[in-house]
């Protein structure tokens, strides 16, 4: 709780004497013996004490900073000024160290402590009052020989000041005596109007208790792996946070990760809960259930592990694939045409008139169903309109889709429910004279599975990756434009095949990053060819420009493309040995050039990254 200003106190009936309490704890303090008398709230009946006290004054408003962290500032926080060095087990340790370093700037200091209401209410409910507020003052030196978490030595402020108007100063006086006036640090809160110096210290409480760490970037398996550079890892979390806060990561995307974050962490405390209702002997229907939560458990945290590692991005199975089966000709064998719009016109009717007086058509008021009711061999005739259709994310029949017109007027938007916008396993998928918009999906705009996809004259609107072609798949690509992609326009997978002839490839390997470490790693130009197998790659007449790399950027092991980031600036000054490998890459991959026009590529026309 953060109150802005000044409260006013709450008002308590008055005061009992009650029993000794037994076995109850109050967050924050150590439980010791247990206080002999407590407040009682009011019952809905009116009922209360008649034994007045002295009225406490208000509390002063606590410090709040304004700060707002940016990820380079978060980072320099937790990577190198808190964790540095240390393990992951040992991260408690190191937030203690932080602020333990902090508070040594001032040996005293006024603050608000706020604890756990129960301590003072016997019959308090949830929300009644939110936490009982005492102004103390603070000596700075670490309590000794006290369990964690880091407890600080407070005596209370005169005159006395709290935000419950009758709270008996003796009741408080006693409670912090049970302790030996050692309370947790993050429990007290620096007020407003104190000395620059204190700014620090108020800081480092704020950073340490904003739980920004353990809500954001811990994770419960850390304890459980050894980790020689967990500051590393926490900086990889710090950049998937910040790429989900500014939107590199599509909003669909970060949501489902957050969900699943969230879901892993129920399912840990509802397996905690289980667990504390079983006996010391647990039935097998009690164990079997236990291994089934634990699993359960197990399976979300390797989810969230390989959303992680990925970064969010491209290939990573981040909503469910459903895969079809293939359906193949009709049994008849005959191939039908299908119409797609929601109103024919007399244009349209004329279009259609051009066909043979044999080809059967069935009309669609949607892109989904036509898909939907297409065969291997069938023909979709999108007509002009804005299209949207999920079945496009599995694409198992040989099926063409073409817009009637000019490339311009049939636009297909990508379905956010699924990381995919096109997605093919089919032999042989033809896509013609149409617009492709990508959005709120990370995935490639089309990823060629298997078999072989043909783009002819389409214009490719990339959010995320662009088009992906793995391994044994082949793509076709004629007189089509594509940009915008955070990755390489085209990225062809060890062992893949790909024709390119008049294709316009520019403002690709826009990737957002706040961490110019990755600048390298995600500058892969227009065209990102993967060796070992080398891909076969067919280039005339295409046009790259203004891409964020090379225009065509060849990925190989440190034997093939020696090139480190430190030698980039020798690589555009023509270094020779590294001109030579430039050549022998080029010659192994049979690359041709020459009738291709590359200009404006941030690194050059061509160039080697390894892996």
């Amino acid at each position: 709780m953060k109150p802005d200003a000044a409260e006013a106190p709450q008002q308590c009936p008055g005061v009992r004497a009650a029993g000794v309490e037994t076995g109850s704890e109050t967050p924050g303090l150590h439980p010791k013996t247990a206080v002999r008398r407590r407040l009682l709230t009011p019952s809905p009946e009116g009922e209360g004490c008649a034994e007045t006290t002295q009225q406490a004054l208000n509390l002063p408003p606590v410090y709040i900073s304004s700060h707002r962290f940016s990820h380079v500032e978060r980072a320099a926080l937790f990577c190198d000024q808190i964790l540095g060095q240390c393990k992951a087990e040992d991260a408690d340790e190191a937030l203690s160290n932080y602020l333990i370093k902090n508070l040594a700037t001032n040996s005293s200091w006024i603050g608000v402590w706020k604890t756990n209401p129960e301590y003072f209410f016997r019959n308090c409910e949830d929300g009644q009052i939110p936490y009982v507020g005492i102004l103390v003052e603070v000596n700075s030196k670490p309590c000794q020989e006290m369990l964690p978490p880091l407890r600080v030595t407070v005596s209370i402020v005169e005159p006395f000041s709290s935000n419950i108007s009758n709270l008996p100063r003796e009741l408080a006086e006693e409670i912090l005596k049970e302790h030996d006036y050692c309370v947790p640090v993050l429990d007290v809160y620096p007020i407003e109007g104190l000395d620059s110096s204190m700014k620090n210290i108020a800081q480092a409480l704020e950073n340490a208790r904003s739980r920004f760490f353990y809500d954001v970037l811990w994770r419960d398996w850390d304890d459980e792996e050894e980790c020689e550079e967990y500051a590393g890892v926490i900086e990889k979390r710090l950049q998937l946070y910040y790429d989900i806060q500014d939107g590199t990561i599509p909003g669909p995307i970060g949501t489902r990760f957050k969900k699943t974050l969230e879901e892993y962490r129920n399912k840990q405390l509802e397996l905690t809960e289980y667990q504390s209702t079983i006996g010391d002997d647990p039935l097998p229907i009690e164990a079997v259930e236990c291994w089934k939560k634990h699993y359960e458990i197990l399976m979300l945290a390797r989810f969230l592990r390989l959303w992680e590692d990925l970064r969010l991005r491209a290939h990573g199975p981040f909503f469910p694939r459903i895969f079809k089966r293939r359906k193949g000709q009709r049994a008849s064998g005959k191939i039908v045409n299908h119409i797609v719009t929601q109103i024919m016109t007399a244009d349209m009717e004329e279009q259609i008139k051009n066909l043979s007086a044999d080809t059967l058509i069935q009309q669609h008021d949607s892109l989904s169903a036509a898909l939907d009711s297409c065969f291997s061999g069938d023909i979709v005739m999108v007509f002009p309109g804005k299209y949207q259709a999920a079945a496009l994310s599995c694409l198992v029949d040989d099926i063409t889709i073409q817009g009637t017109q000019n490339q311009k007027d049939a636009v297909i938007f990508s379905d956010p429910t699924h990381d995919t916008f096109i997605a093919s396993k089919a032999s042989n998928v033809t896509l013609m004279n149409l617009t492709l918009v990508q959005r709120e999906t990370c995935d490639g705009i089309i990823v060629v599975e298997s078999g072989q996809m043909t783009l002819e004259n389409c214009i490719l609107k990339c959010e995320g990756t662009g088009i992906c072609v793995l391994t044994g798949a082949t793509l076709v690509m004629k007189n089509c434009e594509i940009f915008g992609a955070q990755g390489a326009g085209v990225e062809l997978y060890p062992g893949s095949v790909a024709e390119l002839e008049g294709n316009n490839i520019h403002h690709c390997s826009n990737f957002k990053t706040s961490n110019f470490k990755d600048i390298l790693k995600t500058s892969l130009g227009g065209i990102s060819v993967k060796v070992l197998p080398e891909p076969k790659l067919k280039m005339r007449n295409n046009y790259i420009h203004n891409n964020q790399g090379y225009g065509v950027t060849i990925i190989g092991p440190n034997n093939l493309c020696q090139i480190h980031e430190d030698d980039l600036e020798q690589l555009s000054s023509g270094d020779q040995r590294e001109t030579d490998l430039l050549s022998k890459a080029i010659q192994n991959l049979s690359l041709e050039i020459n009738t291709n026009k590359l200009e404006a590529n941030t690194m050059g026309d061509i160039g080697c990254l390894h892996n």
